[in-house]
């Protein structure tokens, strides 16, 4: 087929204009991609070359009061997978099960973390032993995403004796990266569990930093990049506390693993929380990269529980170290003096309604005075004094001077005492029916710490610094503050004096008198709290003391409860050791180390 020349032309025209304006297309396509988007290009081409990786932030040592290490960082190993899909992942963990042993768990573990954070190394091991870690080494080459990096580990140099104060840090879980409180932290992240690792987490946890690794089209790990600055991690300042180490582990020490219960030694002045510990304690060390599955059980079905801080969260019948609460609302609202004698003698019991309540000592006392009643810890006269108050005031007393508060201290989990603070009548009612109660029956338990009462230890040694100082409580601090004082109660100068010579002649002359201290002045208030726990039909008390030294100057306030631990003497004992051991000890200056507010 000819075609006419013009024809011929035409199309020529039409065929240069179409390649032309091809042309034009892909000479902007490339200019386009090439000039004005190179930046977003180069942008995607490193980061599908390049791959970050975590450095991991020192957290802040925590350090007692004269600067002692309560908690450290010390060199350990993070193994971690590059890993472009789960079933690579898969695969990776598969091999490496051959080498080193890694559990179903940890494989669904680190499954997981893949899930939350793809673009990262996912770790299979947190805390990675020196052996495990030469074994992956010499087999690297069937490992090429593998990542080995040496990570800070947490360490408690003390571990049982620290325990209850410092917590431990584990890793950040699912449902935390969730909350607002967790924004910015990534999976496999170690934050603090419990103590003062959960209470000042965001003081100790540091800034991570980064560097990059150039990993080929299969994500292979290729080489270490050197294309961008490697940000360096921040580690973060020391927290300094209020604790006296060398007190602490005393108090450890003496409780070991036969004490269960508590104890905190307070300075009443400032509230500086010189002690605290619950017994039996457990290693903190070994819930670092996390904790076995066999220990945890241990723990767990230990009768003791220790993993309950007895200090902050358990809650007991405070027994006679409660009737000094009762003898201060009295003597505020004027009802009694300490020289003022009770209607009826003490016989060994008091008579109310068709029911006899028992005092502790079986013949009486016969007739005392209050400040003997203290030193005696008579439950007759304070039976009567509790129904003298009434069980309105007396309720209302209790709530004045913090029976239902918490004690404020700087630990999470600081758990409120049991005592009612609803209105009287609605409470009662609601608990036992309107024909469950009778008016002032509630009365003559409430009046020595027994009945709807349970209290923590550290929120009765704050009840007892304002013994100490004259009605001015403390709030209990670990890490160093401004002192949080509120007066709870108010009385004369010859009323506190009074009260004080009753606490003084409980130690020296009264029910805690075997547990004098020699040279010493010790105020304080034994007690012997019903439980409710029968065995082999024998009732087990709580053993109590609260008190402090020296009684005209007070230096330290100590409260013990000893679970199951018979009577109030041996709690004493114990108090009375750890205030000898600290008056004993040389005095203590604050140091101000780099990095303290």
């Amino acid at each position: 087929m000819k075609f006419h020349p013009n024809e011929v032309q035409a199309r020529s025209r039409a065929a240069a204009g179409t390649l032309f304006l091809a042309m034009v297309f892909l000479v902007g396509s490339f200019f386009r991609a090439q000039v004005v988007q190179h930046a977003s290009y180069l942008l995607k081409s490193e980061e599908n070359r390049l791959r970050e990786v975590p450095l991991p932030a020192q957290r802040g040592m925590i350090r007692d009061r004269r600067g002692a290490v309560i908690a450290e960082n010390v060199p350990g190993y993070t193994v971690s997978v590059l890993s472009p899909r789960q079933d690579s992942l898969r695969a990776v963990l598969a091999r490496v099960a051959t080498v080193i042993p890694i559990s179903p768990e940890q494989t669904d573990l680190a499954l997981r973390r893949f899930r939350r954070s793809a673009n990262r190394p996912t770790v299979i091991l947190n805390s990675a032993s020196f052996d495990i870690v030469s074994r992956l080494e010499e087999h690297r080459l069937l490992f090429p995403g593998l990542i080995i990096q040496q990570t800070p580990k947490r360490f408690y140099p003390d571990g049982p004796a620290v325990a209850s104060l410092v917590g431990y840090t584990g890793e950040v879980t699912e449902a935390e990266l969730a909350t607002a409180a967790y924004l910015g932290y990534k999976p496999g992240q170690q934050v603090g569990r419990v103590g003062l690792e959960r209470q000042y987490e965001q003081r100790l946890r540091g800034h991570e930093g980064v560097r990059f690794v150039e990993v080929d089209a299969r994500g292979r790990v290729v080489r270490d990049a050197d294309t961008r600055d490697v940000v360096l991690p921040e580690p973060a300042t020391p927290l300094n506390t209020n604790i006296d180490l060398d007190l602490q582990r005393f108090v450890a020490g003496i409780f070991g693993d036969s004490l269960t219960g508590a104890a905190v030694a307070l300075d009443p002045v400032t509230g500086d929380v010189l002690a605290l510990h619950s017994g039996p304690s457990f290693d903190p060390n070994r819930f670092i990269g996390g904790v076995s599955s066999a220990y945890y059980e241990q723990l767990r079905n230990d009768p003791r529980r220790p993993l309950l801080n007895k200090a902050t969260q358990g809650r007991y019948p405070p027994g006679s170290t409660w009737k000094l609460a009762t003898a201060v609302t009295a003597l505020e609202l004027g009802l009694v003096r300490m020289d003022e004698h009770m209607q009826v003698p003490c016989t060994g019991a008091y008579q109310y309604g068709n029911r006899p309540f028992k005092c502790h000592l079986a013949k009486g006392h016969g007739s005392l005075t209050l400040a003997q009643a203290i030193e005696q810890s008579c439950d007759v006269y304070f039976y009567q004094l509790g129904l003298k108050i009434g069980l309105d005031r007396l309720i209302a007393g209790g709530i004045k001077l913090g029976a239902g508060s918490r004690s404020g201290v700087d630990l999470p989990n600081d758990n409120r005492p049991f005592y009612p603070t609803e209105p009287v009548a609605e409470y009662f009612n609601r608990k036992y029916g309107p024909a469950g109660w009778s008016g002032q029956g509630p009365s003559l338990s409430l009046s020595i710490g027994q009945g709807e009462n349970t209290q923590t230890v550290i929120g009765l040694a704050k009840f007892y610094t304002a013994l100490a100082m004259g009605g001015e409580a403390v709030a209990p601090r670990i890490v160093r503050g401004d002192p949080i004082k509120s007066r709870i109660f108010d009385l004369d100068s010859a009323t506190l004096a009074g009260l004080r010579d009753a606490l003084t002649g409980v130690v020296s002359r009264g029910t805690a008198a075997s547990a004098r201290i020699q040279g010493v002045v010790m105020a304080g208030k034994t007690g012997t709290a019903q439980s409710g726990k029968v065995v082999a039909g024998k009732e087990l008390n709580h053993a109590w003391f609260a008190g402090f030294a020296p009684a005209d100057a007070p230096r330290i306030v100590v409260a013990v409860m000893l679970e199951f631990g018979g009577h109030g003497p041996r709690a004493a004992h114990i108090a009375s050791k750890i205030i000898e051991h600290y008056l004993r000890a040389a005095p203590v200056t604050f140091i101000k180390t780099e990095g303290e507010w």
